[in-house]
């Protein structure tokens, strides 16, 4: 699909913490249930207000609407079954019946990396809205808050007006997610920020209705949420921009690593001694074996080709670099494996056959069965491809990584999976991880030999207890 974006029409930007009075209190739908759909919905009927989920998926909306949340994200199991048995939440595959119900539409759907370049795949969003469209009746407000290119709210304008019944007005609005897996709930309910992108003052009083019951939560916590009211393109762009920052502070930290690799310097303490300074902040500053999830590698690439689309592409060139070092980091485990095995490092990297690895984690991080761009499965699929016999454990997201790496071995705990293992590898930061205990985990081990892709363990208590210890970016102890 080729997107042809219309050009924007500015407004006038403003910033507050105060919704209009006298709203009345809209019925919300949200069209897709994934990660983001499925919270959200479950989240605004938790503050009051009568909410929809729409998903072509037959098989989700059954379990949803049975009160089975088919993700892991701590705290929704509950709001879900809650708010079902309030009555507040209902699920359905009926874009007829979200168009009846609903006063606002919120587009919660992915948009991957196009499967023919870097460019984002928005064939999900023009069908919810060409979809929705037609069975509007009354005057509507579509709002996006899938990350997407910017120009996007406008195409969507357009979209909505054509499949529409004429004479019914549809308006457009822009709020992006600033949802973190793991913490999303949390995210939902307490934001940081919210960001509305409108071209009329309706349209801006929707949304403060539809956030009402938000912002009298923080009122009785005694908390502001800033409101940021602007164009189409800027809200458009703050998601992208905040998720390349962050994908550039990640991969600065381990481009860091190399250097202190080469060096023999220790890059925890660099970080903490940069984290010090209030203008850096010591967050996202934990080297390791890169960024990973639904979000940041395909955004920075679908950010780089859009800005190539309207001739600011030089000024993302440097994106390129830090996808380049994210994927990098990740062969730096085969390089640790074959030092700790003594295996040679060839062209092709080390021959692992005969080695048994375990593997601790599946999920792109902590708190998620998310495996989308896993650097952990990653990771894995590489040590599996270098001829070593893998055993992944991951506490929740084994059923997923299933389906992205089914040819190696899955266990249901820590312990089975390093017994016997002549390596471990940790790829993913999970507290069950970071607590264990070296020397229990030594007892069952062949060899007490370990890869910290995270730099999440205490390397001096494994130390004291026999291990031999590699971090990412540390020298040898």
């Amino acid at each position: 699909m080729t997107v042809q974006y219309p050009s924007t029409s500015p407004v006038q930007p403003q910033a507050t913490s105060t919704p209009p009075s006298g709203a009345p209190r809209p019925r919300l739908t949200f069209l897709g249930c994934g990660y983001l759909g499925s919270t959200y919905a479950a989240c605004f009927a938790e503050l009051g207000y009568e909410v929809l989920g729409v998903d072509i998926d037959e098989a989700k909306i059954a379990k949803l609407s049975a009160g089975e949340n088919p993700i892991h994200e701590p705290g929704l199991d509950e709001l879900l079954k809650h708010n079902l048995e309030s009555g507040r939440l209902k699920f359905t595959t009926s874009y007829a019946e979200a168009a009846e119900f609903g006063d606002v539409h919120f587009i919660c759907v992915d948009t991957p990396q196009r499967a023919d370049g870097e460019a984002a795949d928005l064939s999900y969003v023009e069908s919810v809205v060409t979809t929705l469209a037609p069975h509007l009746t009354r005057r509507t407000l579509i709002v996006g808050k899938s990350t997407v290119p910017v120009g996007t709210a406008n195409w969507v304008e357009e979209l909505a007006c054509k499949h529409a019944p004429d004479g019914v007005d549809v308006q457009i609005a822009w709020s992006p997610e600033f949802l973190r897996e793991g913490f999303a709930c949390e995210d939902v309910l307490r934001p940081n920020r919210v960001v509305f992108g409108v071209k009329s003052d309706w349209a801006r009083q929707m949304l403060y209705a539809s956030h009402k019951a938000l912002f009298e939560l923080a009122a009785t916590e005694d908390r502001e949420v800033p409101v940021v009211v602007t164009d189409y393109a800027t809200a458009e762009l703050v998601k992208v921009a905040a998720n390349a920052f962050l994908a550039t502070k990640i991969s600065f930290i381990n481009a860091m690593a190399e250097v202190c690799e080469a060096a023999g310097a220790d890059v925890t303490l660099l970080a903490k001694s940069i984290g010090y300074d209030s203008r850096i902040g010591n967050k996202f500053l934990r080297a390791g074996i890169g960024f990973g999830g639904g979000c940041l590698p395909k955004d920075i690439r679908a950010f780089q080709a859009r800005a190539q689309e309207i001739g600011a592409g030089e000024a993302l060139r440097f994106l390129h670099e830090v996808d380049l070092v994210n994927q990098r980091r990740r062969n730096r485990v085969l390089a640790l494996a074959a030092d700790l095995l003594d295996r040679p490092l060839g062209p092709a990297g080390p021959d692992l056959a005969g080695v048994r690895i375990a593997v601790l984690g599946a999920a792109f991080k902590p708190n998620t069965d998310d495996v989308r761009n896993s650097p952990g499965l990653a990771v894995a699929k590489a040590l599996a491809k270098a001829n070593a016999d893998i055993v992944i454990y991951d506490p929740e997201a084994t059923k997923n990584a299933r389906r992205e790496l089914p040819d190696v071995e899955y266990v249901a705990s820590l312990a089975e999976a390093v017994t016997g293992a002549d390596l471990t590898c940790v790829v993913t930061a999970w507290d069950e991880f970071r607590r264990a205990d070296p020397n229990a985990i030594g007892e069952l081990a062949s060899a007490r030999r370990i890869i910290d892709g995270m730099n999440c363990l205490d390397h001096v208590s494994w130390i004291a207890a026999g291990w031999d210890y590699r971090g990412m970016g540390r020298p040898i102890l």
